[in-house]
């Protein structure tokens, strides 16, 4: 089997972050606008979900055409989305994609933390290509992250709940991303002490 093909830095992130800021867009230019579709009416919000959908397949299709691999997280959060976004369209209720934030963020705590109970970190499993790091290493920051992705479950369920469509549809588009990524940048300290060559030159 070949290696998988990289992809560069710049369309990489146009292919991760393609599908979300559309659907920021979209959902914005048709927000309060409600649409007729076989005798049933759907606010904008069901709309851009629907269109959201197979945006984000193409996307994850055109990785794997591009690149001949798909991460498990992108698996994961891509069957949630179907089947979320599916129920958002079926029941035409905006209240079960914005849950999926919650079980996504929920899913990937529950797993991790699985994992340490067995003195394990499933994170090792997922990214170890990615982030060279010691067995102790990925054993702390999967203490970390699955902290990170319990309290942004939380903070999720908390968000829709109580405020109103259009700030979750922000806070889900820039803020969720903006704290990940921000944790990620937290963590300089850990990767210098538990960094690893030898760990990045697995795929060599």
């Amino acid at each position: 089997m070949s290696d998988p093909k990289p992809l560069s830095p710049g369309l990489k992130l146009a292919l991760d972050l393609g599908p979300v800021l559309l659907f920021f867009v979209t959902y914005l230019w048709v927000k309060d606008d409600t649409f007729t579709l076989g005798g049933r009416e759907y606010s904008g919000f069901i709309v851009v979900t629907a269109g959201f959908v197979p945006v984000l397949l193409a996307s994850i299709a055109l990785i794997w055409k591009l690149t001949g691999k798909v991460s498990r997280m992108q698996v994961v959060t891509a069957v949630l989305v179907v089947v979320f976004g599916g129920l958002t369209v079926l029941f035409n209720d905006e209240s079960f994609f914005k849950m999926k934030t919650t079980l996504v963020y929920g899913l990937f705590a529950a797993l991790l933390g699985a994992g340490l109970l067995r003195g394990r970190s499933l994170l090792a499993w997922v990214m170890e290509e990615m982030m060279p790091l010691t067995e102790e290493g990925f054993l702390i920051l999967t203490r970390r992250l699955t902290a990170m992705f319990a309290a942004m479950a939380v903070a999720n369920e908390v968000i829709w709940r109580t405020l109103p469509t259009e700030t979750w549809v922000k806070i889900e588009t820039f803020a969720f991303p903006a704290a990940l990524f921000a944790f990620f940048m937290l963590q300089g300290k850990l990767f210098e002490a538990h960094g690893t060559e030898e760990a990045g030159e697995k795929d060599a």
